[in-house]
């Protein structure tokens, strides 16, 4: 494994566990209470710009992840979708570079032999 994956195996496990855990502390409080976690995520401008960038940052991600996922005909491209939608963009965009990364070292390796 190269220091890029290992970095990107790290960003997966950080971009779990951290999200999480005041996620966890807001269910554990109030429960899958939908209402208030809209109202909490956009409460004032700083949440307001953090919730907006995480939106369009997601749009992006998936677009990239569809193009150069096709481009370089990566399977199981739906992954990603679920781990972004499931877990975050934390979780999904790091996943990603990482096997990423790993199907461009691949062709590194064919090219060098």
């Amino acid at each position: 494994m190269s220091i890029l994956q290992i970095t990107y195996l790290l960003l997966c496990i950080a971009g779990t566990i951290l999200p999480y855990v005041p996620f966890i502390s807001f269910l554990t409080e109030n429960g899958l209470n939908l209402p208030l976690f809209l109202a909490e995520l956009f409460s004032n401008y700083i949440s307001s710009f953090f919730a907006l960038d995480f939106i369009i940052s997601s749009f992006v991600f998936w677009a990239f992840l569809f193009w150069e996922g096709s481009r370089l005909q990566m399977r199981f491209l739906w992954v990603y979708v679920v781990c972004h939608l499931t877990v975050g963009l934390s979780l999904g965009f790091p996943l990603f570079l990482l096997m990423r990364q790993r199907k461009l070292e691949s062709f590194t390796q064919t090219v060098k032999i």
